[in-house]
Formats: structure tokens, C-alpha cells, sequence
């Protein structure tokens, strides 16, 4: 039996005589027991720290837009730029978390040091707000310092936490499998069911009694996620690290290797190598076959061993770039995703958003609607259409990732398209009451009407969110599961730059000389947000048709335990 050193690694041979995970150590570096690590014992303290942070950062997140145009003086459309950047900054620099922890760290250790880091940035953002903002350069370089220290905490945070939490599922026993499948929707549910408290609380905090105080309770939050994770230490499993090279330095390597040989032509001699061919399945070896040059040396034989390249690592580097082009496809749906807290916010401060005679819900906080149908919708998804999906499909999940996805971006499209016809009749409203001239005043139309557009978003992340989530996850082995999570995650960064690069251009072309007026003019109610959500409609379901198209050849491979007789 031939067992390549990656499978030891990774998701092993399911569990040992005397109970023992293989692959994974505890916390003093013996062999894992089943009984006594990991699974939801581990997890539960993973998915509340998840839980913690998502407050904090969201507490900081949500109402930024009032704090750049308000204490800081941007404009609305300097203001969505700078929190799109800022955003997807942080989400992109996940994939140097992701390097920093395959390569250095660990998984464990990155999580701990980033959460220090994470606090250090809360604090500093904290002292930024007690300072009498007129504002100063100085006071404003603080400010945006502190964001972006923020940024590069979270970056390193967000994929080695989820993938350490996925990591304490064993793929090869049944039941763990099937858990981890619900793994990623409570994950969600949790990460969701954090920001409802900031929507809600820290929201009227900041608007209403001090900007430093409710910058304050984040940093106390996120020192709180820290300890939680801390608790579970003794429980977690950890995988066991070989003698070998970094997962991404092999990839990496493969791609050069490839480059370098794109005019080298294989010797016939070394075409039924069955040694090298019984270490792959025949599906993933047929396809990217350009990659498979990385496995020649100059005179067109095969190189492998410690000299050349095995199969095993062209086949790590098929399973990134058998994901890139859903990846590609799914950059509309993150342009979408960067809008509640940006422009759906503007949009609630001009509506009437009063409840009964007395209480004014904060525009910011409508985002609590989305985070509420997440929480409302994964039970109901995971504990009835999962097992219904079950019986009827016979996938452990319920409906295939892909399916999941596709689901998730139709119901996305039609969030925008409700967006726009309710922005339609704000600004008809507006028109008819007068007020079109008047940036400031609030249109008598009432907050509710924003309702549908918020359900629809929240039930769409379920099925999208999740489903990248858990196929980024599943289809690249063990050493890329966190470089994999970080390329999901740059799929919302990418859609935040991509959405202040938008806004910036139709700006531009769409204002007057000296800048006032266009769709995204500081008068709301003399604004055309309602054309930029039929564009994102347009852009999303021109992603979703291309999605679709893509998932036709996809091939899944989810099984890494590449084991041959």
C-alpha cells in the first residue's frame, strides 16, 4: 500500500484500533484520542469565539459610514470608498494569514497573535475617537492607522480560525463528516448572531451618547473571543506537522516548473509510469494537463522524488485552479455584498424609520434584519432541508455545494432588483413631498419598505456564503485548506474594491464640473442610487449565468486520502 506523506497530514484513514485520530496530535503533542478531542467538544468554543469577534468588528464596521461622513466630514461617496477599501483590504490580506500560518505558524498560533493584534488595533481606534476630532492630520491619520492594523489582524484571523474549527472534524468517520457539513452553517449562524447585539446596542451608543465608548466595547469583546478560544486549548486537535515543504512553496513550484517546460515535449519511454498514475484518481489527472510538464525534467523524463516534482503536488496545484473560475464568476456577488453597510444605509436615513412616537431605530442598525433571517433561516435549513435533501439526493449536505451557490447568487440578483424599485419610489416620494432638493430631510415613506430587500439578501447569504465556504474547504487538500479559505474571502474583498472602483467611475462621469450632483450625490433624495442597483442586478446575474457554465465542468474531488493498493 503506497500513502503519500500529504494524506498522512491530512485527512487520513479514518480511526485507529485504539481510537486515535490519525494525523492529529492534542494538545501536548500525543496522538489525538477521538473520545476526548475535537468534534463539537472543540468546536462550540471555536464557533462562540467566531461569534465574539464578529460583535467586535462589526460594532466598528457597521456604523462607520455615519462616522466618516459625520465626525470626519467625507462625503457619501468618499465616505462608501474609503470603507470599501478599507473592507476589502481586510479581506484580502487573509492570503498572507494564510501563507504566514502554512508556512510559520501554524493555524493555532496565527489565531492567537492575531487576535493580540486585533486588540492593539481596537485600542488605538478607541483612543483615535476620545481625541476632539476638528479633525487634525493628525487625530485622522490615527484613525485610518487603526482601521487598517484592524484589517491586518483580521486578515490573519478569518481563515485560520474557520479552518481550524473544520479541522476538528475527521472526514473518514461518517458521523464527524456529516457534522462538519453542519459545522459551517452554525459557524455562519454564530458569526451572524455576534453582530445582531452591535446592530442593535452599540449602534445607539455611538449616535447617541459617545463615538469612544462605542468604539470601547469592541476592543473589550474581541479580548473576550481571545479567551474563550484560549479555554478550549486542551480540547482542540492539532495536525501533525512532517518534515516537508509548505504546501504553497510545492504549488508554487509546480506552476514555474510547468512554465519553465511549456515547450518540452514527454518522452514516450516514461508514459505508463503506474506508480506515479496509482497515486492519482484518473478523473483529476485528465484534466489542466499543461501542469503535468511540471513532472519533466529538460530531456522530456520523468523528474520525481526528492530531485523533481511528484504527482501528488501537480495535483494540489489542479485543485486550486479547478476553483478559480467560480471564483472569477463570483466577484459580482461580492460587489453586492459590500452594499448594506455602505449604500443601504444611506438609503434607511432619509426614510422614517420611527417606532411608535419616540424611538428613531438607527439607520445602521436596519442591517440587524439580515443578520436576523440568518439566524431564523440555518436551523430551518439544516434541520429540514438538509435531511429532507438527504433522502432525497443521498448527499450528506443535502444539495450539492455548487447548487447551493447558484441558489444563493439567483436570490442575490432579485435582492437588488427589490432594492432598486423601492429606491424608485423613495426618490418618486421625495419628488411629489418636494423634498428632492433637500439633502437633509426625511422622505415620508416608512423604513419597512426596506424589509423585503434585507430578507431576501440574509436567506441569500445562507445558501452562497456557506456553500463557498464549505467547497473552498472540501475540494484542496490538507496544507492549502486555509490558503483555499483566504481565496474565498478575497472573492468579498476583490467585490469591495471593485465596488468602490464603480462608484468612483459613475461619479465621475455622471456629476457636474465641480463635483455636486450623480448617483451618489450627498442629497439623497436627489441621488439615482436606484440606477447602480440595477447595474449590480445586471453584474450579478451576468455572474450567476457564467457560474452556471463553469459548474457544468466542474469536477469534484472532496476525498484527498490518495490511497492505492
Amino acid at each position: 500500500m503506497f500513502i503519500s506523506s500529504d494524506t498522512i497530514v491530512c485527512c487520513q484513514n479514518g480511526e485507529a484500533e485504539n481510537g486515535i485520530v490519525n494525523g492529529m496530535m492534542d494538545h501536548e503533542g500525543r496522538p489525538a484520542k477521538r473520545s476526548q478531542s475535537g468534534y463539537w467538544r472543540s468546536a462550540c468554543y471555536i464557533i462562540g469565539a467566531g461569534a465574539t469577534e464578529r460583535f467586535a468588528y462589526y460594532g466598528i464596521s457597521s456604523n462607520l459610514i455615519t462616522y466618516l461622513t459625520g465626525p470626519l466630514g467625507q462625503s457619501t461617496a468618499a465616505a462608501a470608498a474609503s470603507i470599501n477599501i478599507w473592507t476589502g483590504t481586510g479581506l484580502l490580506l487573509p492570503l498572507l494569514g494564510a501563507f504566514v500560518a502554512e508556512s510559520f505558524l501554524g493555524r493555532y498560533r496565527t489565531i492567537v497573535l492575531s487576535s493580540m493584534l486585533y486588540i492593539l488595533a481596537l485600542g488605538l481606534l478607541t483612543t483615535s475617537a476620545f481625541l476632539d476630532f476638528r479633525p487634525n492630520e493628525l487625530d485622522v491619520l490615527l484613525f485610518f492607522g487603526s482601521l487598517y492594523l484592524m484589517a491586518l489582524g483580521q486578515g490573519a484571523y478569518k481563515p485560520c480560525i474557520l479552518a481550524f474549527g473544520a479541522d476538528q472534524f475527521d472526514d473518514n468517520h461518517p458521523q464527524e463528516l456529516r457534522s462538519r457539513s453542519s459545522f459551517f452553517n452554525w459557524w455562519y449562524f454564530s458569526s451572524c448572531a455576534g453582530p445582531l447585539a452591535a446592530l442593535l446596542v452599540l449602534n445607539y451608543i455611538q449616535d447617541n451618547i459617545s463615538w469612544a465608548i462605542g468604539f470601547g466595547i469592541p476592543c473589550i469583546s474581541a479580548a473576550i473571543a481571545l479567551s474563550i478560544f484560549l479555554l478550549g486549548t486542551k480540547s482542540y486537535r492539532y495536525r501533525i506537522k512532517r518534515d516537508e515543504k509548505c504546501a504553497i512553496s510545492r504549488v508554487a513550484q509546480v506552476f514555474i516548473k510547468a512554465a519553465m517546460n511549456w515547450r518540452v515535449i514527454p518522452s514516450t519511454s516514461n508514459n505508463n509510469n503506474n506508480e506515479e498514475q496509482d497515486t492519482v484518481p484518473h478523473l483529476r489527472s485528465q484534466q489542466f494537463k499543461f501542469l503535468n510538464k511540471a513532472l519533466l525534467a529538460p530531456d522530456g523524463s520523468v523528474e520525481y522524488g526528492e530531485v523533481g516534482i511528484i504527482m501528488q503536488e501537480v495535483e494540489e496545484a489542479k485543485a486550486l485552479i479547478n476553483l478559480i473560475p467560480l471564483w472569477a464568476s463570483s466577484l459580482g456577488f461580492g460587489i453586492v455584498l459590500s452594499q448594506p453597510s455602505t449604500l443601504f444605509t444611506k438609503q434607511g436615513i432619509t426614510m422614517d424609520r420611527s417606532i411608535g412616537s419616540s424611538f428613531d431605530v438607527p439607520a445602521a442598525s436596519l442591517q440587524y434584519i439580515i443578520g436576523l433571517t440568518i439566524i431564523i433561516f440555518v436551523p430551518i435549513y439544516d434541520r429540514v432541508f438538509v435531511p429532507l435533501g438527504r433522502i432525497a439526493t443521498g448527499n450528506p449536505s443535502g444539495v450539492t455545494q455548487l447548487q447551493r451557490i447558484g441558489t444563493g447568487m439567483l436570490l442575490c440578483t432579485v435582492s437588488m432588483v427589490i432594492a432598486a424599485l423601492v429606491e424608485r419610489k423613495r426618490l418618486k416620494t421625495a419628488s411629489q413631498y418636494g423634498l428632492a432638493e433637500l439633502g437633509g430631510a426625511e422622505v415620508p415613506m416608512s423604513f419597512w419598505w426596506l424589509i423585503p430587500q434585507y430578507i431576501i439578501f440574509g436567506i441569500s447569504d445562507v445558501f452562497t456564503i456557506i456553500g463557498l465556504q464549505e467547497l473552498f474547504y472540501e475540494e484542496v487538500p490538507c496544507g492549502l485548506k486555509t490558503v483555499a479559505l483566504s481565496i474565498y474571502l478575497s472573492i468579498l474583498g476583490i467585490g469591495n474594491f471593485l465596488s468602490s472602483f464603480l462608484i468612483f467611475i459613475i461619479q465621475r462621469v455622471t456629476s457636474d464640473q465641480g463635483g455636486q450632483g450623480g448617483w451618489f450625490s450627498d442629497n439623497a433624495n436627489g441621488a439615482h442610487l436606484d440606477y447602480f442597483y440595477w447595474l449590480l442586478a445586471g453584474v450579478n446575474a451576468a455572474g450567476l449565468l457564467a457560474f452556471l457554465c463553469f459548474a457544468r465542468s466542474f469536477k469534484y474531488t472532496n476525498r484527498w486520502n490518495l490511497v492505492s493498493d
